[in-house]
């Protein structure tokens, strides 16, 4: 839909690509140099048990199967199974996915995948996109970048970004204009820290929360409250109140001087 919508050039081919995948090579999955996808978020529509019986064995190997209520990660699975060697996947995909099941008590069949690509080294990034961009949903959507061959320099590495107030307001939906699209971009590539913006986060500390992939979590974007004391402010009070009747006082004798009455405050 997006390739007719953007009149790009491609092969299109009509099937149900989780059970019945239409780019085939050698009776296993065709393998690409990139993959840009935006699938159906927290699909539920598909048999737990497709997976396990999976042909291309997708899943079995990458982490386990999602569950029936989601299938955000059984799609990431699916496109890294895509990949060849050197290749690299954007897949935009709901927020959630970055962090349910961490923190909480016992296993969860989503978390035990993101731990796998997290200990495989194949997620080079994740960027919190703004709210209300897209059309079916006002929440906000993230896109995850995996590298079956990362930069040594990013090796045992994450790099986080928080865009998510990267937008300008939309009529009916907001937009990110070309300039925040640069910025996040080249953010990206640098691969450095930038205050309330980017942090790049080792495995170690993704481990210490628990798999934990959403860039919220580990950026901190609102400005730091000043908290002064009670009597200084008071003492300021004080002082504005001073300087109000002094001109008070001024304002009185200027309004007299020229015949009015004052009424003062």
């Amino acid at each position: 839909m997006n390739m007719v919508l953007h009149d790009m050039e491609g092969e299109i081919a009509r099937g149900n690509t989780m059970t019945n995948p239409k780019f085939i090579e050698d009776s296993g999955l065709k393998r690409f140099d990139i993959v840009v996808t935006n699938p159906l978020w927290n699909q539920n529509n598909f048999d737990p048990a497709s997976y396990e019986n999976d042909p291309f064995e997708r899943f079995t190997s990458r982490g386990g199967f999602a569950p029936a209520s989601s299938a955000d990660w059984a799609w990431l699975q699916h496109v890294l199974a895509s990949l060849n060697e050197n290749g690299r996947a954007a897949i935009v995909i709901d927020t959630g996915a970055a962090s349910r099941g961490s923190g909480s008590q016992g296993e969860n069949k989503e978390k035990a995948i993101r731990r796998w690509f997290v200990e495989q080294g194949v997620v080079e990034g994740v960027i919190l996109l703004p709210d209300n961009l897209f059309y079916n949903t006002t929440a906000a959507g993230i896109i995850i970048a995996l590298n079956r061959n990362k930069p040594k320099e990013r090796t045992g590495k994450v790099i986080l970004i928080n865009a998510s107030s990267e937008f300008q307001k939309g009529r009916p939906k907001n937009f990110i204009p070309d300039t925040s699209i640069h910025k996040i971009a080249e953010a990206f590539h640098a691969g450095k820290d930038v205050e309330r913006f980017v942090k790049l986060v080792s495995i170690e500390e993704i481990v210490k929360n628990d798999y934990n992939l959403s860039p919220s979590r580990y950026i901190e974007t609102s400005v730091a409250i000043e908290h002064r004391d009670v009597q200084t402010l008071l003492d300021e009070l004080a002082k504005l109140d001073v300087e109000a009747r002094r001109l008070d006082g001024e304002l009185k004798e200027i309004f007299t001087g020229l015949g009015y009455k004052w009424g003062g405050s």
